[in-house]
């Protein structure tokens, strides 16, 4: 999903979309069209929760999976940081990509695909 061509890839599985260039355009196209079958890897907060809202899967690049129960809460969380930095009260955002994230994160998308191909909902 963007507001540019990107390359192409010759998997059947993968599709490439190019939506219209503006705030949040590709954000409300996957927010509109991700179904209970879809799942999502983002770290925008505010895309999860739609995703979540509308019934879908999100996942976080760390290997956390967004839930009815635990987006509320991250938007919050969210929300307040950015007051925070704004104020100047706090600097700097998410800590660097370890490699333990990339071992949560594989192992959380291993899980996911499993429990979806299975037509279980992710807990």
């Amino acid at each position: 999903m963007a507001n540019k061509s990107l390359s192409k890839h010759d998997r059947g599985l993968i599709e490439s979309i190019v939506v219209p260039a503006g705030f949040d355009v590709a954000d409300d196209y996957i927010a509109e069209h991700a179904g209970a079958e879809d799942l999502v890897i983002t770290a925008d907060i505010p895309l999860a929760a739609r995703v979540v809202a509308n019934g879908g899967v999100a996942l976080d690049p760390r290997g956390e999976l967004y839930s009815e129960e635990n987006v509320g809460e991250r938007l919050a969380m969210r929300d307040l940081m950015m007051e925070l930095r704004s104020g100047g009260l706090v600097q700097g955002g998410p800590g660097q990509f370890s490699l333990t994230d990339r071992q949560r994160f594989a192992s959380s998308l291993d899980r996911l695909l499993t429990q979806m191909i299975r037509g279980k909902r992710p807990v």
